[in-house]
């Protein structure tokens, strides 16, 4: 991916797709996205969107999220529903664009395996982080699914396509603070190699560019400096100082970043592009770079996804990424700060 552009994480407020879509695709001119409407309920989240792309295995409700099914039920059919009514939203906009046969690059979104895991449960009520062949499956299962989906996208475009595995869930696969059904119930921390492994292996079955999103704090960005991902993405304001080793050896090690700067909700008091970009290159100042890296190794995003702003910070969120990204791009020596 080039370097100095903006992009968004995913989701995005309201129901409709094509305007969703018509917002997206006009406002992210370098690396649009096949965005997610939450809004919409049960099927149209981050997790269970995940079953309208499963090979195999398919999800239920349940009072507390989502389960394995033995068969396919109405909810896999809404979930398919609404990711294909997405697809036709998104190929509509790409056509009325004009971005058809330019080289412009889209970007598709989906629960990376271990919050997937951590977040489904088994039919027996456990996550099914806790069992290691139902991990398997369902890492496999996604690998083929993602794959499936970018082979349409890129057909339907004639485009090429970055993934993006979404891991909000992936500091606490790793420290072992997630809860099971029962006070009593522990799910065990993973050990870093084993989570990495099942990770790298959905990484590694994609035809496209991989970037991993975090929303957590801490992002874990240690351990997904060591993956196979081409780039990682996360919220700066839930980095610390014990993070910037990480961040310099990612970058060192030729991965890019995705720097989430625009904050979510719209600030009390307004601001301008320079006070969002601020952080970003104090962070490269920081970490001894040039600032030329700003234009070759970040892209700018906002922190997370925008699925609860109100409509008109999202599409002010996209503006300020666009100038910040713009800048990193065109002037990064000359930015200035008081």
């Amino acid at each position: 991916m080039p370097g100095g552009i903006a992009t968004a994480v995913g989701s995005w407020p309201g129901a409709d797709p094509r305007e969703a879509a018509g917002t997206v695709i006009g406002e992210l001119t370098e690396l649009a996205h096949l965005v997610e409407l939450p809004g919409r309920g049960a099927g149209a989240d981050m997790i269970g969107r995940v079953s309208a792309l499963l090979v195999d295995m398919r999800f239920d409700t349940t009072t507390r999220g989502y389960r394995l099914a033995p068969r396919p039920g109405a909810l896999s059919r809404r979930a398919r529903d609404l990711l294909r009514a997405d697809l036709d939203a998104l190929e509509e906009a790409w056509e009325t664009s004009g971005s058809a046969g330019t080289g412009r690059v889209v970007k598709v979104q989906a629960t990376g395996p271990l919050t997937l895991a951590a977040q489904v449960e088994l039919p027996g009520g456990h996550r099914i982080l806790t069992d290691r062949g139902a991990l398997r499956d369902i890492s496999e299962s996604l690998a083929e699914g993602l794959a499936q989906h970018i082979a349409e996208v890129r057909r339907r475009l004639g485009t090429e396509v970055v993934l993006q595995l979404d891991e909000p869930s992936l500091t606490r696969v790793l420290d072992g603070s997630l809860r099971g059904v029962s006070v009593l119930d522990t799910v065990r921390a993973m050990p870093a190699p084993e989570a990495l492994a099942v990770l790298d292996a959905v990484i590694a079955a994609q035809s496209a560019p991989v970037l991993v999103h975090s929303c957590a704090e801490p992002p874990a960005l240690d351990f997904l400096r060591g993956s196979a991902a081409a780039a990682i993405g996360f919220d700066i304001t839930a980095i610390g100082t014990a993070d910037l080793d990480s961040i310099g050896e990612t970058l060192d090690s030729g991965k890019q970043l995705v720097l989430g700067l625009v904050p979510t909700s719209a600030p009390a008091i307004p601001v301008t592009w320079r006070e969002i970009a601020e952080p970003g290159v104090r962070l490269i100042d920081r970490l001894g770079f040039p600032r030329a890296a700003l234009a070759a190794a970040v892209l700018v995003s906002p922190a997370c996804g925008l699925g609860s702003a109100p409509l008109e910070w999202a599409r002010r969120s996209l503006g300020l990424a666009n100038e910040v990204a713009r800048a990193f791009a065109e002037e990064p020596e000359s930015l200035t700060f008081e």
